[in-house]
């Protein structure tokens, strides 16, 4: 969501500092998100998104409260209903402090833009040097560390999996164990 309405911001010519603009758009666009397919205001952002430019504009538009604040409703709007798995930077201490599971997904700098770099949907990555990478993302997560409004931090109730040396089916087997196990401990209490 903060990568799609700093998208349309720009499209629109918005300044990225303008607080009032910023959290006006990201209040009224309409944001459809469709698995990896993201569309704002009618338009295919998919794919736009996903460029170091965005990256950067995307930190920009993230540090400001208001937007947050706009943004997290939206986010909280959606697991009204019948409940979501959903992943961000605040989710577990923010969006929703008392979400069932929290996992925090981690992985070296190194892995981390080893596997941006080879991410298809990050395409300008894939022809940047991974140093330049790794340094860009350590920026990035820094900005997020020390921003005012809803910081990234993992939860003190999140399990954390380092992911540096696990393919892909290993995270998802051990996240899925993760969850099972609560359900069983669910079902037990519920008793």
């Amino acid at each position: 969501m903060y990568r799609a309405v700093a998208w349309r911001a720009e499209q629109l010519g918005l300044s990225l500092d303008d607080e009032d603009q910023i959290s006006r758009l990201a209040a009224a666009a309409t944001i459809e998100i469709d698995g990896s397919d993201i569309r704002i205001d009618g338009a295919d952002a998919s794919y736009a998104i996903r460029t170091p430019e965005i990256d950067r504009a995307t930190t920009r538009v993230a540090r400001l409260p208001r937007v947050r604040e706009a943004l997290v409703a939206r986010q909280r709007a959606i697991a009204e209903p019948d409940g979501v798995v959903m992943e961000g930077r605040d989710i577990g201490t923010v969006v929703f402090p008392n979400a069932d599971v929290k996992i925090y997904l981690d992985a070296s700098p190194e892995e981390r833009a080893r596997r941006r770099a080879h991410d298809s949907a990050h395409s300008s990555s894939q022809t940047q040097a991974l140093a330049d990478i790794a340094q860009a993302m350590q920026r990035r997560d820094e900005n997020d560390r020390t921003r005012e409004a809803s910081p990234l931090s993992v939860a003190t109730d999140a399990i954390t999996i380092d992911t540096t040396n696990l393919p892909i089916q290993q995270v998802v087997e051990r996240v899925l164990v993760i969850v099972s196990a609560k359900q069983a401990t669910a079902v037990r209490h519920s008793s």
